[in-house]
């Protein structure tokens, strides 16, 4: 039996799964994988003279938002037009046949709801939710086009801001305690997916998992921090990946 007829087969059996996802699960969408918020930079110094987590970070929001949001727009262009790929369709169709699927992710596309997955835990927020930096206006937007730099609240005029954690900024407490939750319920699987493992608040569940003798999966075409102690390490693509598990279940079940 290969390691997809493998996971097919627990996740048959399964009937409460953790999926933890990354940057990797959207480059089948086009977007890319690399350092920065949402993954588009790398070692990168702006036009201003900062690093980029100086130039994305919550002080540089509050002190010039017009440095942060020349950035963010920068980003959300990047992201515009993306669609679903068959990693996240594939994650969303599996709530069909496994009665809780929970998603916890690090990105901030809005790729998962868009794809239909329900239950998703977005730790570092989303860019398409804004809210004012000064009275209590939010709205939600398919796209920034036309925005101007910095946008600008049309209730106080005080600037908005996309509700994502920024460098510096701590992660939201009602996401920390969805997945505290999440797993005090507990789960049958654990997948990783198109994550490189590089924060504790990812890394942990999976560790959490191994030492309760629960099954995990890590999808990644490079190995990471986790990828000597989950039960079934998949180096490949995320959409090859879960495409192949997707249609491994199929054929178990005929």
């Amino acid at each position: 039996m290969n390691p997809y007829q493998e996971i097919a087969r627990l996740l048959r059996d399964a009937t409460r799964v953790l999926f933890i996802t990354g940057a990797g699960v959207s480059a089948d969408s086009g977007l890319p994988t690399y350092r920065g918020l949402g993954g588009l930079y790398e070692d990168a110094i702006t036009d201003e003279g900062y690093a980029i987590e100086d130039a994305l970070s919550g002080d540089m929001m509050a002190a010039r938002p017009e440095i942060t949001w020349k950035y963010l727009l920068q980003i959300e262009r990047n992201c515009r037009g993306a669609k679903p790929n068959l990693a996240h369709e594939v994650i969303a169709r599996l709530e069909r046949t496994i009665p809780e699927v929970i998603v916890y992710t690090q990105n901030v596309d809005g790729l998962h709801l868009a794809a239909g997955s329900r239950n998703v835990i977005e730790i570092h927020g989303n860019l398409h939710h804004l809210s004012c930096t000064r009275c209590s206006y939010r709205t939600q937007v398919d796209t920034y086009e036309g925005f101007a730099d910095p946008p600008l609240c049309p209730q106080c005029h005080a600037p908005i801001r996309p509700d994502v954690v920024l460098f510096g900024e701590a992660l939201p407490t009602a996401a920390l305690e969805a997945i505290e939750d999440a797993l005090a319920d507990g789960v049958d699987m654990v997948f990783s997916v198109g994550t490189s493992s590089l924060f504790p608040y990812i890394v942990e569940p999976l560790l959490w998992a191994h030492a309760a003798g629960i099954p995990t999966v890590e999808i990644n075409p490079a190995e990471t921090s986790v990828s000597g102690i989950v039960d079934y390490p998949i180096r490949a693509g995320a959409a090859e990946a879960m495409g192949r598990i997707w249609h491994a279940l199929l054929a178990d079940g005929e």
